[in-house]
């Protein structure tokens, strides 16, 4: 059976905890950039006291065009993931997207995180199960929140005992997403403490015709509902100037916003939770 709460890094997240938050970055641009945006993450996060663990991707396997920003790729992103955790002290999450990729992201990360696209794959799952780390998985699109009970036990085979399950939107016909709240009772229900992705909620893929599109004007609102419900932990993406981001733009939530929208997030949460 999996814990809850979890751990993570110095953290817990799930039962009786305050709330996880995930934030950073879509995808590594460089390293100035990455610690920029961790440095001021970690203010905020020590202004209103929540616990963060820092994301970025080092690899965007699934872009919509061959010849989209991917990333530094698996080495040279390991390392600036690594000099992040060692220049600010804080946990750090990244996605990985091939069974290979799990052994050297575990030794540089606190938190895995399995891509939605690839909820279900047996054997990308064992190999982050292996890596001893604690595992974040995010729903498929296309998963009933029940099904997410085969993904925990594929988790458990491993020796996984932290797992965390995402909510990030569900296909409702072509290029949008919808976000059925009541995912997060019902995978909480399974045992797993439950986040909610709100940024890659309001993507509309494939909507700018090569590259994804996205309405970061819903992020705050759908994130509001899952506080009411009590997630357990809140993932969002975050930028300087979205609109100059090379990945996932127009669903970030601009990084001299961020703060604002967490405060009031927070309130939110305390009230339902009282």
């Amino acid at each position: 059976m999996p814990r809850n709460p979890a751990r993570i890094g110095p953290y817990q997240c799930g039962v009786g905890q305050p709330l996880l938050w995930i934030a950073g970055p879509c995808v590594l641009e460089d390293f100035s950039a990455a610690l920029q945006i961790a440095e001021t993450l970690q203010r905020i996060a020590a202004a209103i006291q929540i616990q963060l663990v820092f994301k970025a991707s080092f690899d965007k396997a699934n872009r919509t065009s061959v010849n989209a920003f991917r990333g530094p790729g698996l080495e040279r992103g390991l390392q600036m993931l690594a000099d992040v955790r060692t220049k600010t002290g804080l946990p750090i999450t990244t996605d990985i997207h091939e069974s290979s990729q799990a052994a050297p992201a575990g030794e540089v990360v606190d938190l895995i995180q399995i891509p939605a696209f690839l909820a279900r794959q047996t054997d990308l799952l064992a190999a982050a199960a292996r890596t001893g780390k604690p595992v974040h998985v995010k729903k498929g699109q296309f998963m009933a929140p029940g099904d997410m009970r085969h993904v925990i036990t594929k988790l458990g085979e491993g020796g996984c005992e932290d797992v965390l399950l995402c909510e990030r939107g569900t296909f409702f016909g072509y290029g949008r997403l919808v976000s059925d709240m009541r995912s997060i009772p019902m995978m909480q229900a399974l045992g797993c403490p439950v986040v909610f992705d709100a940024t890659h909620s309001v993507q509309e893929p494939g909507g700018l015709g090569d590259k994804t599109g996205g309405n970061r004007a819903m992020v705050e609102p759908l994130a509001r509902a899952a506080m009411a419900l009590g997630a357990d932990g809140l993932f969002t993406e975050t930028h300087p100037e979205p609109d100059k981001s090379p990945s996932d733009g127009p669903n970030m939530i601009p990084l001299g916003e961020i703060e604002a929208v967490m405060r009031r997030l927070l309130k939110i949460r305390a009230a339902a939770l009282s």
